[in-house]
């Protein structure tokens, strides 16, 4: 059965969301092209959603504007949308998606829930606080991103986008550590932080950088445990989602850079292009040869 042409207002919209992830979030644009031709674009609209909601604290200069703009979008996904939603391209692709693929949209509300947290500075108190926040941002994106390459039948990739999210989301927190802490923002928790006698003013002040250093050391190895039972969940997860989940080639590596990067309070120098791209086909090669195997 031919698939009927998108309006050419929705292939802008489309187009757009493309642009947009490829700009502002290039692993997962890369991470995009190991799907199938036919689910490329939805993930990028998906991609795209969360670039938006991502990126609100650093368009605001108050938390007020924040929840504001996030509440559009909560509209937005709950038909409460003002104004011409269908002219916000995002939006427009966004929501194409979910009913095309019958999504559920709570997933999606409760990403942007967990964003409100970006808008103040208040440090997670615990480990599990932060795994939270990452399970309901990182995690939910991958998991969606599944269900859109699978259909929505395969149950068993929840656990798998569980601990994948996470290690994700830690490795870039802490790739983003140093120059989040010259800006005034720490997202490591502060049971972490505890434990090392450091402050939230210690590390926005560059003080203690070898009890800093120990307490990204601890972080590094929460996002390793958090990827080797990912990688175990792989074993059982459906291969038609490895796209949802080939972003995780690139976070053994920068984990491997961040822990032989010394100082806390510098940049980390990031893996280049061409090595993320070479780690990500090397992984979904290894998985779906293993597939072949089975």
């Amino acid at each position: 059965m031919d698939v009927p042409p998108r309006p050419e207002a929705l292939t802008a919209a489309f187009a757009h969301c493309d642009a947009a992830v490829r700009e502002g979030d290039k692993d997962r644009w890369l991470a995009s092209l190991f799907a199938p031709e036919d689910r490329r674009a939805d993930l990028l609209a998906l991609y795209a959603f969360n670039l938006e909601v991502a990126s609100v604290r650093e368009r605001v200069r108050e938390a007020l504007p924040g929840e504001v703009r996030l509440q559009w979008w909560r509209d937005v996904l709950e038909g409460a949308g003002r104004g011409d939603v269908q002219s916000h391209p995002v939006a427009a692709a966004l929501l194409d998606v979910v009913q095309r693929h019958r999504l559920s949209v709570a997933p999606l509300v409760a990403l942007i829930d967990a964003r409100v947290a970006d808008l103040y500075d208040d440090l997670f108190p615990t480990v599990g606080d932060l795994e939270g926040y990452c399970g309901e941002t990182s995690s939910a994106v991958m998991q969606m991103a599944a269900l859109i390459l699978c259909g929505g039948d395969d149950p068993r990739s929840a656990d798998l986008a569980g601990h994948a999210g996470i290690a994700y989301a830690v490795a870039g927190m802490l790739r983003s550590f140093a120059p989040l802490a010259a800006a005034g923002r720490v997202q490591l928790p502060a049971e972490m932080l505890e434990a090392q006698g450091v402050t939230r003013e210690d590390i926005v002040a560059r003080r203690k950088p070898e009890a800093v250093r120990l307490v990204r050391n601890e972080a590094i190895a929460l996002a390793r445990r958090h990827l080797a039972a990912a990688e175990a969940a792989m074993s059982g997860a459906d291969r038609r989602t490895l796209a949802a989940f080939v972003g995780l080639a690139t976070v053994g590596p920068r984990l491997d850079r961040l822990s032989r990067h010394t100082d806390p309070f510098a940049p980390a120098p990031d893996l280049p292009q061409w090595r993320r791209q070479w780690a990500m086909w090397r992984w979904a090669r290894r998985w779906a040869r293993q597939d072949r195997r089975a």
